[in-house]
């Protein structure tokens, strides 16, 4: 089983509950090939106009300067990480209703026609890497699970929409922890009662039926 660890917070976990549910994650999981991907550490460039250039010089068979392929290297190794890995855990919180900037980097290099979907003849999506299991683990200070809140939440939801939706695979595992900030004299409970279910959701990993 390949494991592939997609951290999206740079800062301590000392400041930042989805740092913390890494680092819990981190030191429950019993497997051994487990791969961090830290989007902040890692040579991500933004998408864009760069990339698409990039790939018009590809289809006319045009060479590429170093820069333009030290990106495309950046892509690449993402896209092979992710097609190795049998189960893909994302650590990210809620910043300003969305996921960081980094990690939506990227989800763009791997949100790729031809690489994670294709569409048919009637025009319709098509998965093409659906066999992955996908555990996310998210925090955030507000209280974003009440129905006049849900539709602000663009983390969450996003990845949910993506994964399943587009890349067609099974989340098997969702952990959030949220309202720490919102009830601070909570607070101790809520992140506990969240690492909790963070270590035991680490702890089954082992366990996860991988399909062929």
């Amino acid at each position: 089983m390949n494991v592939l660890v997609v951290k999206a917070n740079n800062r301590p976990s000392s400041q930042a509950i989805s740092s913390k549910m890494y680092e819990t994650f981190m030191e429950n999981i019993d497997v051994d090939n487990v791969t961090v991907y830290d989007v902040f550490e890692e040579y991500t460039p933004y998408f864009g106009q760069d990339f698409f250039a990039i790939f018009g010089k590809l289809q006319q068979g045009e060479a590429l300067t170093e820069q333009e392929q030290a990106m495309l290297a950046a892509q690449q190794k993402v896209q092979d990480l992710f097609t190795k890995a049998d189960v893909i855990v994302y650590a990210f919180p809620l910043w300003n209703l969305t996921i960081p900037a980094k990690l939506q980097t990227f989800m763009d290099y791997v949100f790729q026609a031809g690489f994670t979907f294709k569409y048919n003849e009637q025009g319709q999506m098509v998965a093409l890497q659906p066999n992955k299991k996908v555990i996310l683990l998210n925090a955030r200070g507000g209280v974003y699970s009440h129905p006049e809140a849900a539709p602000l939440e663009m983390a969450v939801n996003y990845m949910r929409n993506v994964v399943t939706g587009i890349f067609g695979q099974e989340i098997m595992a969702e952990v959030i922890i949220e309202g720490h900030n919102a009830a601070p004299q909570q607070a101790e409970q809520i992140i506990a009662d969240g690492l909790a279910r963070v270590a035991q959701v680490a702890k089954e990993v082992k366990n996860v039926s991988i399909n062929a």
